[in-house]
């Protein structure tokens, strides 16, 4: 059984991403000075590199403690628990580069930092993934499991033991309610009233108390907290406005008030925007050189089977509601652009010409918004921009629509690569949005993309 010593999983977890850093050192080495022998003995001895490669390893040891590596989070997702890898990576190799300034050491080899850092980072997520999946996998099997004691069988407490129920990989089980307003009944778990807290804390292993209580019911929560604290359980809220928040509330402070940010987005950080636009860029001018072929036979293409401009640019919205001229090769006939403005395409659209069809249909048209991503309009992942005849429309109509436009349009999304494309509901389409929006990490970029190329261009519900 793992439960109850959590302690010893961060010490062998700090243990494990020691050793590995060390494995790490030695294929660097190997590859570096052994394989590549150019410029013997120019480079610093083994020993030197050896006390570095310390300094880099308790560095990533204590930076990893600080910012919460190492501390057991069952619900953490895998994407943030990279983020948080690649974060203590850079702080520790500015921590030995640093150190390496002061000493006046500058003889270190560049190409073997660059793969230190890149085989120790595969390494170390390779096998927290494979431990992540098999801690899950056991959960799942009834080990490793925690118990919750919910406070409050209203909606909300149901809606989270619902939660737990569709989670058994988290290793949650609740063990009941204790509710004011409900009669003791074991078969929907109904153990007592809140004044009963104290009892079943002192009878009943429990690991966490989740408080699931209405705001009329807020001059108990103080009393609760004490009565937990004093018995050493864990305690977590869930509010009852939880359903205006986001997926990841902000905290700030306010003076001596905690204030909660209703709607923060990771792209709001300075270095995620960075981050996400520095690959945008190398990716837009990856695909560009090599579909370069294909863009100019599509070219030719249009040219050749309707009079008119080869391409086609229509005003979207974007970032900050700003808007934009975004770019496609025109599958319309050309007298028929200007009304695409204001009309929704339709099935057997007679406007379209047969080549045109022919390029919605595989979304090869798409492909010139590379270019408005290397100008800054677009992302390669992001919410599907809308023109503005639309938008003006569906603001009005669907809740939380203009949240799209708090980060840049994207050529594919979240909603796209989950069938939700063309013909489709647009609430359906917005959840998801504001799904990829709050929950953004570049591997959910990457994700998104490699989704794009393996369920392929085609787009059924294209008219």
């Amino acid at each position: 059984m793992i439960r109850g010593k959590e302690r010893f999983i961060t010490q062998l977890y700090m243990t494990t991403d020691f050793l590995f850093i060390q494995v790490s050192f030695v294929v660097a080495w190997y590859f570096r000075f052994v394989i590549n022998k150019e410029q013997q003995g120019s480079y610093l001895p083994l020993a030197d590199y050896f006390i570095w490669n310390i300094v880099y390893s308790v560095a990533f040891l204590a930076i990893g403690f600080l910012i919460g590596l190492y501390v057991p989070k069952r619900k953490m997702r895998f994407a943030n628990e990279v983020s948080k890898i690649v974060q203590v990576q850079i702080y520790s190799m500015f921590v030995l580069l640093s150190v390496l300034f002061i000493v006046k050491t500058i003889d270190i080899s560049r190409m073997f930092l660059a793969i230190y850092l890149f085989v120790g980072f595969m390494i170390i997520v390779t096998y927290r993934f494979f431990v992540k999946q098999f801690l899950r996998a056991m959960r799942k099997k009834g080990y490793n499991q925690q118990f919750v004691l919910i406070l409050g069988a209203g909606s909300i407490g149901k809606r989270y033991l619902e939660n737990l129920d569709n989670h058994p990989e988290y290793g949650l089980r609740a063990i009941g309610f204790l509710d004011d307003f409900k009669q003791i009944n074991r078969e929907q778990k109904i153990l007592g009233k809140i004044e009963d807290l104290s009892t079943t804390l002192e009878k009943t292993i429990i690991d966490e108390v989740v408080i699931a209580l209405p705001l009329t019911a807020f001059s108990k929560y103080h009393q609760i907290i004490e009565m937990c604290e004093k018995a050493g359980v864990r305690v977590s809220i869930v509010p009852d406005f939880y359903d205006i928040l986001p997926a990841t509330p902000h905290f700030e402070s306010f003076g001596d008030l905690p204030v909660i940010n209703v709607r923060d987005i990771p792209l709001d950080e300075y270095v995620n925007r960075v981050l996400k636009r520095i690959f945008d860029i190398v990716f837009a001018l990856c695909a560009i050189i090599i579909t370069s072929p294909i863009l100019l036979v599509i070219a030719i293409g249009v040219k050749l089977t309707s009079p008119g401009p080869i391409f086609f640019k229509q005003e979207r919205v974007g970032l900050n509601r700003r808007t934009f001229y975004m770019y496609k090769f025109r599958s319309m006939k050309h007298m028929s652009v200007e009304a695409s403005n204001t009309q929704w395409t339709v099935e057997n659209d007679p406007r379209r010409t047969k080549f045109g069809t022919f390029l919605r249909k595989t979304s090869l048209d798409e492909f010139p918004q590379f270019f408005n991503v290397l100008k800054g309009d677009m992302s390669i992942v992001g919410p599907r921009p809308e023109r503005p005849y639309f938008v003006d429309q569906f603001k009005e109509e669907i809740p939380k629509y203009m949240i799209k436009h708090h980060v840049r349009p994207g050529i594919t999304g979240w909603a796209q690569v989950s069938g939700l494309r063309g013909d489709t509901s647009i609430e359906e389409r917005i959840e998801h949005d504001i799904q990829y929006i709050e929950n953004w990490t570049l591997l959910f970029d990457i994700k998104i993309i490699m989704k794009t190329i393996v369920n392929g261009f085609v787009n059924k519900n294209a008219y």
